[in-house]
């Protein structure tokens, strides 16, 4: 399963940050991460603030691993507004009425 990840031309993980990992799936994960280096996309979603990252990980060691292979030679899109979850039904009509 883990090399299949590695061959995905983009990986979305989407609510990075969510729940703790294990350490078997930060392993894992730094596995996917070094294969996809520099060869194919990898996309992060997360309310977490990239700055509580390391201590999400809860081990130094392979958190910077993980890090370096995340954060360095990527572009980052920090959203300012409210999550469309949190819009009524009303204004996110509004929304959508307004950006066809």
């Amino acid at each position: 399963m883990l090399a299949g990840l590695a061959k995905i031309d983009a990986l979305v993980i989407d609510d990075w940050g969510i729940t703790p990992l294990t350490a078997d799936a930060r392993r894992d994960l730094l596995e996917v991460l070094d294969d996809r280096q520099q060869r194919r996309s990898t996309l992060v979603t997360s309310q977490l603030a990239v700055e509580h990252w390391h201590d999400y990980l809860a081990d130094p060691t392979i958190a910077d691993a993980i890090l370096d292979r995340l954060v360095h030679n990527s572009h980052r899109i920090t959203m300012q507004d409210e999550s469309l979850c949190k819009l009524s039904t009303a204004n996110l009509t509004d929304l959508v009425t307004a950006n066809p």
